[in-house]
């Protein structure tokens, strides 16, 4: 566990995201970011109950502060999940409350639950009877014809004296029929304001926002009204934007200069990984947009989609296409970052 505890890191998140936020990209993302909350792929309880737990739930003790994402609706279950999560060393345990995805509504979990606020409020608590990690909630404003303020506040007024910890939520509303789960990412308007008068008549609750932000500057603005920001796809797809994250927004230094720092900085890390049968693909697949607008991103970008993921691709091949990367362009974008 860090000195910086996972309640204090909710300031800023970077969202869970499945396909992306594997152990590697969480490794990656702590390198440029030392204080920012993050979240692991949601894991099924299905998964943790009868599937591979060393490799579900594998983690670098680099990562922490990091949450586990579950999904699922059993109470019970989500309970023996989470216990088994916090003996893996997780900092948080999160239920996810937002996926629309078809797989997910079969399993009468994700979104779905947006519907079943008393159900959702048995899962917190229970959860919350198993462990001492702090218990969390992932959300949307509302799922197909809800009206958002009514749902809203009916789950949080569910959740709230079950004891969740924090309640994040994706300021869009999910279409479980007629979008696929893409599309609700973008289609359902944004409303931030839902989230705000969510906080205004809980001011005791911690309210975490996720929806659309874009950049460090956006999140500055909602932290006057809220607790904390998550950042999804702009993260992951130019994570150069993490490296202003210690500074803006926790007021320490970032421990790493430029982005080409940063991913140098990642060199052990693969080369401790290839030694354990890691193919270079599965790593340097997070670190494609880091150089994002710089000179020389497009060649690193290619000899990694090219070279990368042949076999016998080693460190080697991941220095040869850094080295098209000038340092002078590359810390221009440290700058932008802030």
């Amino acid at each position: 566990m860090t000195c910086m505890s996972a309640s204090a890191a909710r300031r800023f998140a970077v969202a869970p995201m499945m396909d992306w936020t594997d152990r590697h990209c969480r490794f990656f993302h702590r390198l440029l970011t030392r204080r920012a909350l993050i979240y692991t792929e949601m894991v099924t309880t299905g998964a943790v109950i009868h599937g591979d737990r060393a490799r579900l739930l594998a983690s670098d003790p680099a990562e922490h502060p990091v949450a586990l994402q579950l999904g699922g609706c059993e109470p019970r279950v989500l309970a023996e999940c989470a216990r088994i999560a916090e003996d893996f060393g997780y900092d948080e345990i999160n239920l996810n409350v937002g996926c629309p995805s078809d797989r997910v509504q079969e399993g009468r979990f994700g979104a779905c639950l947006m519907a079943e606020p008393a159900l959702v409020a048995d899962c917190v608590a229970m959860m919350k009877a198993r462990v001492a990690v702090p218990v969390t909630v992932k959300c949307r404003i509302g799922i197909d014809e809800q009206d958002p303020e009514a749902a809203l506040d009916a789950l949080t007024c569910a959740v709230e004296p079950a004891r969740v910890d924090a309640l994040v939520v994706h300021a869009r509303k999910a279409w479980l029929k007629g979008l696929s789960p893409r599309e609700n990412r973008e289609v359902p308007p944004l409303d931030y304001g839902r989230v705000y008068r969510l906080k205004a008549a809980h001011p005791r609750l911690t309210v975490v926002l996720n929806g659309g932000i874009a950049n460090l500057g956006q999140v500055a603005k909602h932290l006057d009204q809220l607790d904390g920001v998550m950042m999804g796809r702009a993260a992951y797809q130019e994570p150069w934007r993490l490296l202003g994250v210690d500074p803006m927004l926790f007021g320490a230094p970032s421990q790493l200069a430029t982005p080409k720092a940063a991913a140098e900085a990642l060199i052990p890390y693969i080369e401790r990984e290839l030694a354990r049968g890691t193919r270079l693909h599965a790593i340097t697949r997070h670190v494609l947009g880091l150089f994002r607008g710089v000179a020389g991103a497009r060649a690193f970008r290619r000899h990694l989609a090219t070279h990368a993921v042949r076999p016998g691709a080693d460190a080697q091949t991941y220095r040869d296409a850094l080295a098209l990367i000038t340092d002078s362009d590359a810390s221009s974008a440290q700058s932008a970052a802030a």
